[in-house]
């Protein structure tokens, strides 16, 4: 008896076709359904790079400074944390941790920076003096004692208390006063004043502003108009 091959199955290749397109449309949908599940995923990210870009934008302007610098104080008083548990000076910590090389930046931006910027504001001015001022006040505790003593209950006055003129200075003090004003003085001398008028100068302008532009004129193109400038003046000019 002769062996029956596939071949001679009846409905053997409809039925390996079949499987064939069912495999093939199983995959479509796998694939499909992988395509769905990223574009899912990319939604979401997107969506949430949306939000946190609409949350930086609320933020202020410098909050990347400020959230290093609080970043960074949480950093300082962690590690003062711990050099006061080991029983260690923090600053000598500190130092020992900087590098050479930032050591000598740092000094020569110490040494580039400008004690007195100079005068920007008449608040700014009052404010440095101020601070100048009380700077070099060294508190006497001998002599508060002794006031308060004399002063009794009027050392700490009130609406009705009647001390003016009664305090009278002491002679260190109008020494130091005096030498704060001669300091003064003396500083003063050097600033920039404006240059007096001379009257035997030749009036070349007709106001201020025409004079400062006769200057600068002269200024650039003085040595150029010299001559001219003369021969104009002695009526040889051509």
């Amino acid at each position: 008896m002769a062996a029956i091959t596939e071949e001679c199955v009846p409905g053997a290749d409809e039925e390996t076709s079949d499987s064939l397109a069912s495999e093939k449309r199983e995959a479509r949908l796998r694939k499909f359904r992988e395509l769905h599940f990223k574009r899912n995923e990319a939604r979401k990210l997107n969506h949430q790079e949306v939000v946190e870009e609409d949350k930086r934008l609320k933020l202020p302007a410098n909050w990347e400074a400020k959230k290093a610098r609080i970043e960074w104080e949480l950093a300082e008083d962690k590690k003062k944390k711990e050099c006061a548990d080991k029983g260690e000076d923090y600053h000598r910590v500190k130092l020992l941790e900087i590098g050479a090389d930032d050591a000598e930046r740092w000094e020569k931006k110490k040494k580039k920076k400008n004690p007195d910027p100079g005068f920007s504001g008449y608040a700014e001015a009052q404010l440095r003096q101020y601070q100048r001022l009380t700077k070099q006040i060294k508190p006497d505790m001998e002599s508060y004692e002794r006031q308060r003593e004399e002063c009794g209950k009027d050392f700490h006055p009130t609406s009705n208390t009647l001390i003016h003129g009664t305090h009278v200075p002491s002679s260190d003090g109008i020494d130091r006063m005096v030498e704060d004003v001669e300091k003064q003085i003396e500083k003063r001398a050097k600033y920039s004043r404006r240059r007096a008028y001379n009257d035997d100068a030749d009036i070349d302008y007709i106001n201020e502003r025409n004079a400062k532009f006769n200057k600068k004129a002269e200024r650039f193109y003085g040595k150029y108009t010299a001559e001219i400038k003369q021969n104009l003046e002695r009526g040889t000019a051509v």
